[in-house]
Parts: C-alpha cells; structure tokens; sequence
C-alpha cells in the first residue's frame, strides 16, 4: 500500500466526489440540521487546509483543518468505505495534528456524530478527550447538536513530543 497525503488547492471533481460520498452516508444517520458539515467552497478559505489521502494516486479519503484564534478544528474526515481499517484515516488525522503544531496552535477540537463509532473509537485512541459544545455549536439549538459529539486534543509542539 502506497499512501500519500497531498493538500488540494481547489474544489476538484475528486475532492466533490468524496465529500458527496461523506454527505450521503451521514444523511442516512441524521437529520439534515444535525449535519454540521461546511460547504466545499468554505474548505479552500485562507484559515482553512483540505487535505487528500491518496493510494497509487487514487484518492480515498479526505480531511480538513480550520485555524481560528485560539484553535483549530478538524473539517470533513471521510475514508472510502473500500479503503476503512488500513490506517487511513489515522495517517490523516496525524497529518492534521502535524499541521496544527508546525502552525504553533496548541489546541485541536472537533465534531463527530454519535452513530459513528469508528469516527469516535480514532479520536479517543489518538488522545482527544470529550468537552462541551465550542464555538459556533455552543449557540445552536439543542436539536441541532443532540446527535453531536464534541473533542479536543492539546498540540504537544516538536520539542516535548
């Protein structure tokens, strides 16, 4: 297996692709205001870094990172169900931390849904612990998040890793 994880620079067929894949399975576990997903568009702004993971430059998996003051925030983890439990969608997250560290943010937060138990299973084995709603969530109606899942990680810059 040869896997490559490569920043894209635009909203590509291959990048629309997957996220319809990853808008479609979340569709059949929650209810439209339960999906917090942000539009392809908003992954190319200058506070934001998409990333795909490729295998012989095929691409099968994807995910984000949004820098705002004070933190960053994991955007659109999707791993192709063909290429689940091989790793994927641990390499990329790391790929995401290391972003985040060699940014200098000190802080990586997320959210998942509570039908995704793979989803939950990587962020707690990568060190991400559960908190309340942050952010834009904290001012949603609770209908809107009751299916959520909030994390965070601390960012342990290079030299203490």
């Amino acid at each position: 297996m040869t896997v490559a994880i490569e920043r894209a620079h635009a909203a590509t067929d291959e990048v629309r692709g997957l996220l319809a894949e990853l808008d479609a399975f979340l569709a059949a576990s929650y209810a439209a205001e339960q999906r917090h997903g942000v539009a392809v568009d908003a992954l190319f702004a200058p506070n934001v870094r998409f990333y795909l993971a490729r295998e012989d430059g095929v691409a099968i998996g994807c995910g984000g990172v949004a820098f705002f003051d004070g933190f960053a925030e994991v955007k659109r983890m999707y791993v192709r169900p063909t290429a689940r439990g091989r790793g994927i969608a641990r390499m990329l997250l790391a790929h995401i931390e290391d972003e985040v560290r060699s940014a200098g943010g000190a802080l990586l937060r997320l959210e998942t849904g509570i039908h995704q138990p793979a989803a939950i299973r990587l962020y707690e084995r990568a060190g991400f612990v559960r908190r309340d709603a942050f952010g834009p969530y904290a001012a949603m109606d609770p209908a809107a998040i009751v299916a959520s899942l909030f994390f965070e990680k601390q960012i342990v810059p290079n030299a203490e890793k």
